[in-house]
């Protein structure tokens, strides 16, 4: 695939949204709820996981009741989209989408956000013109990005996954770019340490300037 331009896919929470504060208060509120202790942010990074149960399930020792669970997710949603619309776009992120599309080069952006509520949220912050396609999650699943990534690329048309490039904070984001035949760079400014972005085996970088050049290279 040398000599073909990348195609971008950008994840939202935590790659393009500096939302990590965010996340962090929202989760402990819903600790909180349940009876569990506070979660530094060292200690969230180094246990979070897709699906998020399991997350739940490393921090407790067990899966959450379905009652639990319940009540643990919707006070983090309520908290965190109180939050969400003050969090600011990652150092950079409206810079290097705009010099992308003045280039004519494509990008995407693909989110286990809800769809309703990350489409208002990306035009807020003045970015959705630089995305040829922005998808949400539809419905209640919690099981990961791939489907909803296979569905993406299909969705946009002239688009080989070969010459794609995932860019998101989460170990999910590889291996759902993995298995819709797509490459994938972490960035280590959200969910996940380094330590374990390094173990999907991809690229990890901690500036989005620097996930750029490496997808570049990946494709190029």
């Amino acid at each position: 695939m040398r000599g073909v331009n990348a195609h971008l896919v950008w994840d939202w929470n935590g790659t393009l949204l500096h939302d990590i504060d965010a996340v962090l208060e929202a989760t402990n509120a819903s600790f909180a709820e349940i009876g569990l202790p506070r979660i530094t942010l060292e200690r969230y990074r180094e246990l979070y996981c897709v699906p998020v149960p399991k997350f739940y399930e490393r921090l407790m020792g067990r899966l959450p009741t379905e009652a639990e669970w319940g009540v643990m997710d919707e006070i983090f949603h309520r908290h965190y989209w109180t939050l969400a619309g003050t969090c600011g776009l990652t150092e950079g992120a409206a810079e290097l989408l705009a010099q992308r599309r003045a280039a004519g080069l494509t990008q995407s952006l693909c989110s286990l956000a809800p769809h309703e509520q990350l489409v208002p949220i990306v035009r807020m912050y003045g970015i959705e013109e630089h995305f040829v396609r922005v998808d949400g999650r539809v419905g209640a699943s919690h099981g990961g990005k791939t489907e909803q990534m296979v569905r993406h690329l299909a969705a946009i048309e002239g688009v080989d996954p070969r010459s794609v490039v995932v860019i998101g904070d989460a170990v999910d984001d590889a291996v759902a770019a993995g298995r819709a035949g797509a490459h994938a760079v972490l960035y280590t400014g959200g969910s996940h340490c380094r330590t374990s972005l390094e173990a999907a085996g991809v690229p990890v970088v901690d500036t989005l300037a620097e996930a750029v050049l490496a997808a570049e290279q990946l494709v190029f």
